[in-house]
């Protein structure tokens, strides 16, 4: 394969996680309206089931509202769409609702110092900018491209190109990370970028990494990097 010289990461549970949960910060909202004793483990649960059942997710306002209803279902008596969601909806732009993992600050510096041009490309909604900015993450990226914004989502080979365009590579240069096999590995393949899953948890996965510092051993050193653009 050719040399990487740009990488792309999607953003969540690639680079962040919701923290300490989507149970707990649900819980929380829930508890603030006075839906009490709710337990996270449960609405984890729920969440999860919703989550897989969700089909073609259109990363809106609506669709996460959709989606809380569906967690909530049973457990409250008005829907979060209708009373408690705004709330919802908001707490997860809060910096202390995310956790950035440990090794992806290390791998970003790293990489900055190296010269490589990063990329966000992410299914996400209007919350997502604004977020990066509060964690102190936007200033890694050359280019942050998010699904809501272009009406394309991962799998898509449509957002992928936008991608390379900001980055004026070809895809066979370009590296897409992200933790969905079917958004970030297949559907950044069918692009023809160079694509790995982030999969901290499982080991013997051909396709996986299992931090971001083994990127570091995938990317040119920099002199390497100069010696290609020559």
């Amino acid at each position: 394969m050719p040399d990487i010289r740009a990488i792309t990461f999607d953003i969540g549970g690639t680079l962040i996680e919701p923290w300490p949960s989507v149970g707990h910060l649900y819980a929380e909202v829930a508890a603030g309206h006075g839906y009490k004793n709710l337990a996270p483990a449960l609405l984890n649960q729920r969440f999860e089931e919703a989550w897989q059942g969700r089909g073609d997710f259109a990363h809106s306002y609506q669709a996460w509202a959709n989606l809380a209803d569906t967690t909530f279902a049973g457990l409250v008596d008005r829907r979060p769409s209708d009373s408690f969601f705004p709330d919802l909806y908001a707490r997860f732009t809060e910096r202390d609702a995310w956790r950035i993992f440990e090794d992806v600050i290390p791998t970003l510096e790293e990489l900055a110092s190296r010269g490589v041009p990063l990329a966000a490309v992410s299914n996400w909604d209007e919350r997502l900018r604004p977020l990066l900015k509060a964690l102190n993450l936007e200033g890694y990226f050359e280019a942050v491209l998010v699904s809501s914004e272009l009406y394309f989502a991962k799998p898509s080979n449509v957002i992928f190109e936008h991608a390379l365009r900001k980055l004026g590579l070809p895809a066979g240069e370009v590296l897409h990370v992200g933790d969905s096999r079917i958004e970030d590995l297949e559907g950044a393949r069918g692009a023809g970028l160079q694509s790995r899953l982030i999969n901290r948890h499982r080991a013997n996965d051909p396709d996986a990494i299992h931090s971001m510092t083994e990127l570091l051993a995938l990317v040119p050193a920099p002199e390497r990097l100069v010696s290609t653009r020559e």
